[in-house]
């Protein structure tokens, strides 16, 4: 069970890695084909890296957005209670028990 599995992870690694086995094996000079081996590789690096970059700050944009609506809802919510219950806010003041007749 385990054997072909090997194969098609071989075959694989060598389809890609192998400069004998993968198409780059058409470009006449060694040379260039692994230059071009090279590009590739680093074109691939930088591509995962953006991408785990990228998914790494949006879980930080995401959380910045979160705590934005947040205040803006807490805001909205204590004017909305300053309007309709302004005494709600004097609640163990020393004013309001002060001013009391």
């Amino acid at each position: 069970m385990l054997a072909p599995v090997r194969k098609l992870v071989v075959f694989c690694w060598d389809f890609v890695f192998n400069h004998e086995v993968s198409p780059l094996r058409h470009i006449p000079d060694v040379a260039i084909r692994h230059y071009i081996l090279q590009i590739l590789g680093l074109m691939w690096a930088v591509a995962f890296a953006v991408a785990v970059g990228s998914y790494t700050f949006l879980a930080i944009s995401v959380i910045g957005h979160v705590v934005l609506f947040a205040a803006a809802a807490i805001t909205v919510t204590t004017w909305t209670a300053a309007t309709a219950k302004p005494d709600l806010f004097l609640r163990g003041s020393i004013r309001k028990e002060t001013e009391r007749p």
